[in-house]
């Protein structure tokens, strides 16, 4: 499960809703920028909440009124990685705990039920941090040694961010819960 369409082409105007974890940055950062084509395209260290949400056309001032009326009653919430998780082709790390990841993607995917998380794609969506796609696993395995003696770090989670592909987050948060 990845952020990007099953091509890994990321298309123009497609959107979606982040936690960024710029803690992971030192950890992973050089292994994303060389394994993982969002982080090429500008995308920081993050958990996906909502992927594919709405086109960017159709984002105005109140879907970030709804969003954050949708958050509302989410507080703010901290993660440990603590080691890596795999996917076909993929490596990324694990969030733990993934409950509140989980809760957030819940309750924007309720409210916008023709946006299910991934396409609808996977019955189950798994919280993760992609650090490496569409690689073999002898890669993949290099890299979770490197990452090894990096481990655990924390993060903490406040905010949730419009990401349009390809590039960053949109500067500032859609919601800060209390």
């Amino acid at each position: 499960m990845t952020d990007d369409g099953a091509s890994g082409a990321f298309l123009a105007g497609q959107t979606g809703l982040i936690v960024t974890i710029p803690e992971a940055e030192p950890a992973v950062g050089a292994w994303r920028e060389r394994l993982d084509p969002g982080a090429r395209a500008g995308v920081p260290a993050h958990v996906t909440v909502l992927f594919p949400f709405l086109e960017e056309r159709h984002i105005d001032a109140s879907v970030h009124a709804a969003v954050a009326e949708v958050l509302a009653g989410h507080e703010a919430f901290d993660l440990r990685f603590e080691g890596c998780g795999r996917f076909p082709g993929t490596l990324y790390l694990a969030p733990v705990p993934d409950t509140p990841l989980r809760r957030l993607t819940l309750a924007i995917a309720e409210r916008w039920p023709r946006n299910p998380p991934y396409g609808g794609r996977f019955a189950e969506v798994v919280p993760h941090l992609t650090i490496a796609q569409d690689q073999e696993p002898h890669v993949l395995s290099a890299v979770e040694a490197d990452l090894r003696p990096r481990l655990p770090f924390s993060a903490h989670v406040s905010s949730v961010q419009a990401m349009l592909k390809p590039g960053p987050p949109q500067a500032g948060p859609l919601v800060s819960p209390a």
